[in-house]
């Protein structure tokens, strides 16, 4: 019999999501760490956002990104991580307020000898992104929220190009990449399908069927980072409101 494959976010799919597998190692694995790396990836640049937003200058909050990230990797932090307190997100950001807090003792460790891995992080594009934020009326707790809402509706979209380039549809899916995105400057269906050599019922079903796909992916994504199938709906709603607030 055919086994049923898992639905994105569904309470299958948990037994696998990078969260899950990292929680789950306990100790270090190259699995748990890889799936480590992947998290922290979207990650980094709403945590330099909130530092920049906590006063920190552009080099102190690199290096503390940096170092903050090392510490997590290759000192076993997680181990104070619990799997029912579910979200990614809410154990990342209480850690690092933790990490700063006693970096000053980090410092010392590894001028001790201790051994250092950067990441290649684009630190000049975060702070680009940064300033191009209303940070002003925001708190640093809000601009956390905002550039991980961003960053994670970016990873979907690139996530979702690349699957209709490999399909070769990068064309159309650029023609309706603005209905995803809430670009009211978009072209209708009818002119798409004029530029294209398409059916108007052709574009409009392939319309459909990436607002489909965007969903899934969207909802895959956010499962990646929490630990029970409840909190995907919880996530998208935070989401929601970083944008909107």
């Amino acid at each position: 019999m055919k086994e049923k494959p898992h639905e994105p976010g569904g309470k299958d799919y948990f037994a696998t999501t990078r969260w899950t597998v990292v929680l789950a190692a306990g100790d270090r694995t190259p699995e748990a760490d890889q799936a480590l790396a992947q998290l922290c990836q979207l990650y980094w640049s709403p945590l330099y956002a909130f530092l920049r937003r906590k006063g920190h200058q552009p080099a102190e909050a690199e290096d503390i990104v940096q170092g903050f990230f090392v510490r997590l990797i290759e000192k076993s932090a997680l181990s104070a991580a619990d799997p029912h307190r579910g979200r990614f997100r809410s154990f990342l950001i209480s850690s690092l307020q933790n990490f700063v807090a006693n970096r000053r003792d980090f410092q010392q460790a590894h001028r001790r000898g201790g051994r250092v891995r950067t990441f290649n992080l684009d630190f000049q594009a975060a702070e680009k992104a940064y300033h191009r934020e209303p940070w002003s009326d925001l708190t640093p707790e809000k601009i956390f929220d905002r550039r991980w809402a961003l960053d994670l509706l970016n990873l979907v979209l690139t996530q979702l190009q690349r699957e209709q380039t490999k399909a070769g549809k990068s064309k159309l899916f650029e023609r309706l990449r603005p209905s995803l995105t809430g670009d009211e400057d978009g072209a209708g269906h009818a002119q798409i399908a004029a530029e294209l050599g398409l059916s108007v019922d052709a574009v409009k079903m392939a319309a459909s069927r990436l607002r489909k796909r965007y969903r899934e992916l969207l909802r895959q994504t956010i499962a990646d980072t929490v630990a029970s199938p409840e909190e995907v709906d919880d996530e998208l709603r935070d989401l929601i409101g970083a944008l909107s607030g």
